[in-house]
């Protein structure tokens, strides 16, 4: 776990809660919303940890998004 600790970056959203595959997109994790529900069925994605194959996962402020090697934090501001 510490690998994707080190690899973690923080993305700020204007609110929340924002939809999973909107956050995927935004923090350039994905091309554009159809790749991210592509990525997001497939079952790559991680909430906090967890597989989460829902597409439209509401995603809160604090929640880590884990895609392959890289972890995204996000943050309201």
């Amino acid at each position: 776990m510490s690998a994707s600790e080190n690899m973690s970056r923080t993305i700020t959203v204007r609110a929340e809660p924002i939809e999973l595959c909107q956050l995927l997109k935004f923090a350039g994790l994905a091309d554009n919303g159809g790749a991210a529900k592509a990525i997001i069925s497939e079952g790559q994605v991680l909430l906090n940890g967890v597989v989460e194959t829902q597409k439209r996962k509401k995603v809160m402020g604090g929640d880590r998004v884990t895609l392959g090697d890289e972890t995204i934090v996000v943050k309201v501001g």
